[in-house]
């Protein structure tokens, strides 16, 4: 076995997951999406674990922050970009711990993530992994 076999993913490794998993995503639900930055970093900072009340940072695998697609005004200058955030290290935990696929994983959390910014509920964003679960397993 090499060395860097055994290494845990890194911080691209996670990056690179996501965006493949963002790219898999259903055009129409693929072309509102586009400006919603990606960012994959170790745990949640300070600020998101106090706002959230957390006891640890482990607790929250990825984080949106941004308007909603339904709360959005025609024209919002000045406001910062929507933003998913996904956090390595609880990630990683999680993967230990269930021995899931980490694809997987990175995927539930960003589509989770990403119906925070159309404004779904728990239920539609079950339906929308569905969906997107479906189209990865169809043949090329």
């Amino acid at each position: 076995m090499n060395k860097a076999d055994l290494l845990p993913p890194t911080l691209a490794d996670i990056d690179d997951m996501a965006r493949a998993a963002l790219a898999s995503l259903p055009e129409p639900m693929a072309r509102m999406t586009e400006g919603v930055v990606l960012q994959v970093t170790e745990f949640p900072d300070d600020d998101v674990c106090e706002e959230m009340e957390l006891e640890t940072p482990f607790e929250i695998m990825g984080l949106y922050q941004g308007v909603s697609l339904a709360e959005k005004q025609v024209e919002s200058s000045g406001s910062l970009p929507d933003m998913v955030f996904l956090y390595r290290r609880p990630i990683l935990d999680y993967w230990c711990e269930t021995g899931e696929d980490l694809n997987h994983i990175v995927r539930h959390v960003l589509i989770h993530e990403i119906g925070h910014h159309f404004g779904f509920s728990d239920e539609d964003m079950e339906a929308l992994e569905a969906e997107a679960d479906a189209e990865e397993r169809r043949p090329a």
